[in-house]
């Protein structure tokens, strides 16, 4: 039987470590270093080429070579910026928008997936060599902010390695339980992890073997990486300022500047000022060019105030969203290589009022806590509780195309949601389901996830179906969506996996442009709520004069009826115009007039039951027969016969059946008071207005097909009352 083993699989390098003895153990690789480089290349004889060695020959192979490929994996060729472009190799988009990197020295395309798989196996190897004994399993780690594409095609990168990916974790998480494995003691920490591409911050509760996540937000665009190009592009843009050269538009002179920036960056940790030195980096009609300049950390700084601004937002956000403070925070724990950068240590101490924990080393926390959580699948560890979160709302566009929420950001997973939703259109036999992610409150701002459709919903007026769509996130924060017709038990579902990626600006910015347009989603979601209660309530107003005719005839509250439907057409004229002011008066006019005639049936019922109760005290004492009674209203009393009421309304009128009109004899007195309901299997009267109340029945929303075309969208169905709001 093979080995599980924990793999931090990072940006700029990759560690792996596994549990011997109970306890954790980093491996080092066949170089003798305890990191690898998340290198990959491919010498002129076509050798592949992992970690150390592929470093090596950035420079002169620069085309060859590919680095920080974990910012591309799971991701679409639309979703990249400039700055990802801006790299010696060549990146490019397949036939369907995803990315390829392309490979001169083998005339190849890999993808993402591909090249991690690659630096994977090399990890597994190392491990297996170590171990004596092959590695057939894994832990891999990612950042707590991927998304479910991300997820899913770190995982593919697992099995093209030959891996068994039992779990994905996420490394702020994964880091917490190298920290606080063997802390007894109850207290809150905040993980602070800036690695070479990715920003996360998590607060979670440790103690007692319970690993709670409260909070989890960051930034997948935002790393040491990052801070590295405004180096280069410092130095850039000096070198064509004094020599009119731009040397991001030579390979090799890029792959020289990017190194030379990483080296500065990690010298102006330790001190104040260093000097670059980079001989014939080109040449030009004059002869060979130098660059030699000396770079002050307090000028690397200065470059970097917009960064520094980025990592303090997700860290404000993490807190607020937990509800706590700085001051609730007991450790401030420190994860990844760019966390040695002074400036970022002032700013946790300035943000969370503590100096950060550094008695675990960076680079290899991660690696330690998925190995922990390897021995934890494994059996090897017990007594230890790991609850993680998602970092985004998950939930499906609904009519109106507004965003029906069921799995909110930072719930606890694994997590199953489901909600009732129905029909928008008479006999529809088809629902699309549109599942989306992200924070705005229309769909159409947040990002696609997936979409399917349910066939084979019985012919109902809209409404009336009940569609039950769950939500499933397992432990490893990939979703899974089930649509379940309850009436005829048809089922479908989906997994959402790489081919609906994400976009990581959106990713990026979701939460904030919620923040940010918060004000707009909310008018742009009452305008459609409120064009969605008129709708319905104009239908409403029709099904209710129509059962009236029928029930009490066409003379009973005739100018009340006409003026209902006046201000039906009236609020239909103003919802064609978008007349907003006009949508509001004409809808009040009609919810006044619906509750007078609502007040004129009730009144014809108490009239009617008294009337009936004096007439039989009249005829006991007076014999008379209740069957020549004329009503006061102008048309003939109601009289009972065997199983139904007949009516005379002093016409010649059709007959139903056979003389008489025929109706259910089933009248219960009682409820027949002032404020009683009458159920005639459509609906109930009720004081306020005519609504339905049963459950799984219309409501006072109305559905209406996506403004889009296609299947019609399903509608939300929550509690049935006046105030109830149609999604």
């Amino acid at each position: 039987m093979g080995k599980v083993v924990g793999i931090d699989l990072g940006t700029t390098n990759s560690v792996v470590a596994v549990m011997e003895g109970g306890k954790p153990v980093v491996i080092a690789n066949a170089e003798g270093t305890r990191t690898t480089p998340s290198v990959v290349g491919f010498s002129k004889d076509g050798e592949r080429v992992v970690g150390q060695m592929a470093r090596r020959q950035t420079v002169l192979n620069p085309q060859n070579t590919y680095f920080a490929i974990k910012r591309f994996i799971g991701r679409k060729y639309a979703e990249l910026n400039p700055e990802s472009k801006r790299i010696p190799y060549t990146v490019r988009k397949d036939e369907v928008g995803n990315i390829k990197v392309v490979c001169p020295r083998l005339s190849k395309e890999f993808s993402p997936e591909e090249i991690s798989a690659m630096i994977l196996k090399k990890l597994a190897d190392d491990a297996s060599r170590y171990l004596g004994m092959p590695v057939t399993g894994a832990v891999i780690t990612v950042p707590a902010y991927f998304n479910d594409s991300q997820r899913q095609a770190t995982r593919d990168a697992g099995r093209i390695a030959g891996l068994d990916v039992l779990r994905i974790l996420n490394e702020p998480t994964a880091a917490s339980l190298a920290y606080g494995l063997d802390r007894g003691e109850s207290e809150l920490i905040l993980v602070f992890d800036l690695g070479g591409g990715t920003f996360d911050v998590s607060i979670l509760e440790i103690g007692d073997g319970v690993f709670e996540v409260k909070s989890t937000s960051g930034d997948t665009q935002l790393g040491g990486n990052d801070f590295d190009n405004k180096i280069v592009g410092w130095l850039a843009e000096q070198f064509l300022e004094t020599e009119g050269v731009d040397l991001r538009k030579d390979r090799q002179a890029l792959q020289r500047l990017m190194e030379a920036a990483e080296k500065a960056k990690i010298e102006l940790s330790a001190v104040s000022v260093t000097d670059i030195n980079l001989p014939f980096i080109t040449a030009t009609e004059d002869g060979p060019k130098h660059i030699e300049t000396r770079l002050t950390r307090s000028q690397f700084e200065s470059l970097c105030d917009d960064l520094v601004g980025r990592v303090r937002n997700p860290v404000k956000r993490s807190l607020r969203d937990a509800g706590l403070t700085p001051e609730d925070i007991d450790e401030v724990v420190l994860v990844g290589g760019s966390t040695r950068m002074p400036m970022i240590k002032q700013l946790i101490e300035a943000l969370i009022g503590i100096e950060a924990n550094e008695n675990v080393n960076p680079d290899e926390v991660v690696a330690i806590g998925a190995a922990i959580q390897a021995g934890i699948l494994g059996g090897e560890l017990k007594d230890i509780l790991l609850l993680d979160v998602t970092p985004l709302s998950i939930g499906l566009e609904t009519i109106g195309g507004v965003a029906k929420k069921l799995i909110p950001r930072n719930t606890t997973i694994p997590v199953r949601r489901s909600d009732i939703f129905s029909t928008s259109e008479n006999n529809q036999n088809t629902v699309e389901i549109h599942v989306v992610q992200g924070e705005r409150e229309m769909a159409s701002d947040n990002k696609s996830l997936g979409r399917f459709k349910l066939y084979g919903i019985p012919p109902a007026p809209r409404g009336i179906p009940q569609v039950q769509v769950s939500f499933d996130v397992d432990a490893n924060g990939i979703l899974q969506v089930t649509a379940l017709d309850r009436t005829t038990g048809r089922e479908q579902s989906i997994t959402i996996q790489g081919a609906s990626t994400l976009s990581e600006s959106e990713i990026n910015l979701a939460v904030r442009e919620a923040e940010k347009f918060a004000e707009i989603d909310r008018q742009r979601k009452e305008k459609v709520e409120k064009r969605t209660r008129a709708e319905t309530l104009i239908q409403q107003s029709e099904r209710q004069l129509r059962e009236i005719a029928l029930d009490f005839g066409m003379q009973f509250a005739r100018s009340r009826r006409t003026s209902i439907d006046n201000i039906c057409r009236e609020l239909r004229e103003a919802l064609q115009a978008n007349d907003e002011r006009g949508i509001d008066q004409t809808y009040a006019d009609l919810q006044d007039a619906l509750y007078e005639l609502n007040r004129e049936v009730r009144q014809y019922y108490a009239d009617d039951e008294d009337d009936d109760l004096f007439g039989t005290i009249k005829d006991i004492f007076t014999g008379g027969d209740k069957d020549d009674r004329d009503d006061s209203r102008g048309y003939g009393r109601s009289t009972y016969s065997g199983d139904s009421y007949n009516r005379d309304y002093g016409k010649d009128r059709n007959s139903y059946g056979q003389d008489n009109y025929g109706r259910d004899a089933g009248r219960n007195q009682d409820n027949y008071g002032q404020d009683s309901n009458r159920d005639r299997g459509r609906g109930n009267y009720n004081d306020a207005s005519y609504r339905r109340t049963s459950e799984g029945g219309l409501g006072s929303g109305k559905q209406r097909s996506d403004s889009r075309g296609g299947t019609p969208r399903p509608t939300y169905q929550d509690n049935w009352d006046d105030d109830d709001d149609w999604l």
